[in-house]
């Protein structure tokens, strides 16, 4: 509901593709800055705790980000700051959080817990911006903020709640010094080839096609003449998408080479199909098929990238997945604002599948690059005998 109506409140305010491109900039530019930062940090803090900060303070900036929308405060630049403000917080947030998981479920069933909380994210696609769109139209955009702030209160109560005790995995906490901690981690990812190949087609995806949060109100609002309940439902139609492709992922048992190639293709044909659509029906259609795609191709990437690494530096690793995600949003947000003003929100789209094709190519062509331990499949015990016979640990992780 935040991402949704944050960014329908700057084109309201401003009429301004090129502005909502801004506001994605300040979101997600200091990432670039303090993203390797997080990353070493997250191997060496107790992950639960740090996240337990984190969280309250996106409370906090959504409860501001309320009450300025309350206030009627129309200065687009207070807007940018709180965009700012908790786009410093994720940095620290985002490392712990994937490294975490790895502590909840086990190496052997990360594949399938990363689709799982992937299904989870999408589906929030289908129904927030939905009830953004209804709340926008009937109250105003504060009450989507507020209702965000509020929320964060079961995330911090469930982080609180988990027993270290039980965690799959000890996680011995990194001593060296932070500058040496970077280094080991951007050394490790440098000489290993199936992490440099993924990561390498994922900066150039996520920067120049992943850019839905200044696009979608573009093509809703111009290209489209729609209102926000127009917003509302394409950004749905693009989430159920994600919600389908993230329980197929979910669904296997280990990630595949060919299925992240084939999900990057279909990404991008998908984002041109997009390009050429004018209906309410023949877009929603076309973003269905966007979000299956979106979510295969993430999950899978992220999915090899932490099963490459080993435990001591998955903070770091998985740090570094994020911030090659999270930290092209600056540049990405400012092309696609670009490009959707000069050529509206099709051009954003057709530029963002191109690039998805030309990347599924490129790994193709650079192949063998060899599949991490815990990909393949592996024949499961039934949940009762994992349950009856793993002992929990004793102790803190």
């Amino acid at each position: 509901m935040q991402n949704a109506a944050q960014a329908w409140l700057i084109l309201d305010l401003t009429h301004s593709a090129a502005a909502v491109g801004v506001l994605g900039f300040c979101l997600y530019a200091p990432y670039a800055v303090l993203g390797l930062i997080g990353a070493a940090l997250a191997d060496r803090w107790d992950r639960q705790k740090a996240m337990m900060l984190t969280q309250t303070g996106m409370a906090i900036a959504a409860a501001a980000l309320a009450l300025v929308a309350y206030l009627h405060v129309d200065s687009v630049w207070v807007i940018d700051a709180v965009a700012l403000v908790r786009g410093s917080i994720l940095p620290f947030n985002n490392p712990s959080r994937q490294a975490l998981m790895v502590q909840l479920v086990g190496r052997s069933e990360l594949p399938n817990a990363i689709a799982l909380n992937s299904s989870v994210n999408n589906a929030t696609r289908i129904v927030g911006p939905a009830i953004a769109g209804v709340l926008i139209a009937k109250v105003g955009v504060a009450a989507c903020f507020a209702l965000n702030a509020l929320s964060f209160a079961a995330v911090i109560v469930a982080l609180g709640m988990m027993r270290p005790a039980e965690f799959h995995a000890d996680v011995s906490r990194s001593r060296t010094t932070l500058l040496a901690s970077i280094r080991e981690g951007l050394a490790y990812a440098r000489r290993t080839k199936t992490v440099v190949v993924v990561l390498s087609m994922l900066a150039v995806i996520s920067t120049v096609s992943i850019n839905f949060n200044v696009v979608l109100p573009v093509l809703a609002r111009d290209t489209m003449a729609g209102t926000a309940q127009t917003y509302g439902f394409i950004t749905a139609a693009f989430g159920l998408g994600a919600v389908a492709g993230a329980f197929f992922t979910a669904g296997r048992a280990r990630a595949s080479r060919g299925l992240l190639l084939i999900a990057a293709a279909g990404f991008g044909a998908a984002q041109l199909a997009v390009a050429t659509q004018r209906s309410l029906l023949g877009v929603s259609a076309a973003l269905i098929a966007t979000g299956v795609c979106y979510a295969i191709y993430t999950s899978s990437s992220n999915a090899i990238v932490q099963l490459a690494t080993p435990p001591h530096i998955q903070g770091r690793i998985s740090g570094l997945y994020s911030y090659v995600f999270i930290a092209s949003g600056p540049i990405g947000s400012l092309i696609a604002g670009g490009l959707s003003q000069r050529g509206g929100a099709p051009l954003a789209f057709i530029a963002g599948g191109i690039a998805a094709l030309l990347m599924a190519a490129a790994g193709w062509l650079v192949r063998p690059w060899p599949m991490p331990t815990g990909t393949v499949r592996v024949r499961r015990r039934p949940l009762a005998a994992r349950v009856v016979t793993r002992s929990p640990k004793k102790g803190p992780a």
